[in-house]
């Protein structure tokens, strides 16, 4: 980083490095804050008076440390989150223009890709592995393309969301390779295939694209081997239809859940999508009349978490997809304006990130800024971590006398397969205060059992680590009482 940033970068921390665990009284129902951090030195951007957008997070597994990532009016901050009540920032990178409303991230290997719709804007890529020193930009230019409202990345391919290149101007859908993680690729454009196709967002798995279209829908592509387009499924009449969003895909692949933003008021869909050519809308559902359905995400096939413009946070049970039952929620925005009239609706929470598990859950909030939060009582089970389908379960939690950790796999029944592990417990100032081995069950589940006499009363934090090939990890929350 230059000397420009660092002399940024000093003011930044000095000014935000604090964690704020407001005093006020969160309207929330199962659902506990862990710590919150906003900074006074962010301004809002004018039109809509938005300071925060989009949230991400990045676990260095070496290091044993967890960050939160997120994007605000005039750049990027990187803020330490492995003791949650404590969340300190560690870095900030400076975008193209201040007062931006757009950001966006995800992540791949130890590279962060950041973008904007603002004009004008930059690709930035980051190289996050220095955390928790002074992140690297390696790459902050408009020469791959410059402004892009969406991103996501699957395997290792880049999908963009209405990209701007100086290369090939706007794009529906672009899509790039990863190889070269810091150079990515071009590798086809959605119109060379379907040119009247719009783009605001896609989820993708395995090549299989569920495009959020806008006014014109759902469309499901497959993006082949030879770097084609095929268009598999549409739906573009369906009850309550506003402007398509944003979707997300349970794990088992036979739901889609997915948001219509505008106009504000609009209901959340359950899609039943196990079969492409027989695609059925089983519920249209909100959770009060004027509220704005912003991006939804899931654990699992069960649990659905909605960012909600106007109404924070909100989590649904969705076993059965065609009845979703509401589980829990954190009200982020304490603002009482809510309104069908934008711009007055931009305020409330933009995005979550869900990956660290039911125990970690980081929301970002327009005005208020990052939240790390505790799911996983309005969790259908205490699934603490996606990766390769790995589930745990504590109980009781809280401890009264013991508490048993239960550990499976439902890729396949139980953990033979997994290897031996590790099992970490930390207090919440991240000091290791015990460490077991943890030897697989030869069938069903792994268990470790803690007992109440060897540890004070307090919350710790466990990991788990596994070797069978690749490092397996997962982790949570326990309450000794």
């Amino acid at each position: 980083m230059g000397a420009i940033k660092k002399i940024m970068m000093g003011a930044a921390l000095i000014a935000s490095n604090s964690c704020m665990l407001n005093a006020q009284n969160y309207d929330k129902q199962n659902i506990t804050l862990l710590g919150q951090w906003h900074s006074d030195t962010i301004l809002a951007e004018p039109v809509h008076g938005i300071k925060y957008q989009s949230v991400w997070g990045y676990e260095d597994k070496v290091k044993g440390k967890k960050y939160a990532i997120i994007g605000s009016t005039s750049g990027t901050y990187f803020i330490e989150i492995t003791n949650p009540a404590a969340p300190v920032v560690r870095d900030y990178v400076p975008g193209k223009r201040s007062k931006c409303i757009w950001h966006e991230y995800k992540t791949y290997g130890k590279y962060l890709y950041a973008v904007s719709d603002d004009n004008p804007a930059n690709l930035q890529i980051i190289d996050m592995s220095t955390l928790p020193g002074s992140v690297q930009v390696i790459h902050n230019a408009d020469s791959i393309f410059g402004r892009s409202h969406t991103i996501f990345i699957d395997g290792n391919k880049l999908y963009c969301g209405s990209p701007k290149s100086p290369v090939y101007g706007t794009s529906r859908m672009a899509v790039y390779s990863l190889a070269d993680p810091t150079h990515p690729v071009l590798l086809r454009r959605l119109e060379q295939d379907y040119p009247g196709d719009n783009v605001h967002d896609m989820f993708v798995r395995n090549d299989t694209v569920y495009v959020s279209a806008g006014y014109q829908g759902l469309f499901i592509y497959k993006f082949n081997s030879n770097n084609t387009f095929t268009l598999l499924a549409a739906l573009t009449n369906y009850p309550d239809q506003g402007y398509n969003h944003s979707s997300y895909l349970t794990s088992d692949g036979k739901t889609l859940v997915f948001c219509d933003e505008v106009p504000a008021g609009m209901g959340v869909k359950s899609l039943d999508v196990s079969d492409l050519q027989n695609i059925s809308v089983l519920k249209t559902f909100r959770t009060a009349p004027i509220v704005t359905p912003h991006n939804p995400y899931i654990i699992g096939n069960n649990d659905l978490f909605i960012a909600y413009y106007q109404d924070g946070l909100q989590v649904y049970n969705i076993q059965d997809p065609a009845n979703p039952v509401r589980s829990g929620y954190f009200d982020t925005d304490t603002l009482n304006n809510a309104s069908n009239n934008y711009p007055d609706a931009y305020h409330g929470c933009w995005g979550a990130y869900v990956d660290f598990g039911a125990n970690l859950i980081l929301a970002s909030d327009m005005q208020n800024g990052l939240y790390v939060l505790d799911a996983s009582s309005a969790m259908t089970g205490i699934n603490n971590k996606r990766e390769n389908n790995i589930t745990v379960r504590v109980s009781p939690n809280p401890m009264m006398e013991k508490t048993v950790i239960e550990i499976g796999n439902s890729m396949e029944y139980g953990t033979r397969n997994m290897g031996h592990g590790i099992f970490i417990l930390f207090d919440v100032l991240g000091n290791e205060v015990k460490r077991m081995q943890v030897t697989p069950a030869g069938n069903g589940n792994t268990r470790i059992e803690l007992m109440r006499e060897d540890l004070r009363a307090g919350i710790y934090f466990y990991k788990i680590y596994f070797e069978s090939g690749n490092k397996i990890n997962a982790g949570g929350k326990i309450v000794v009482q």
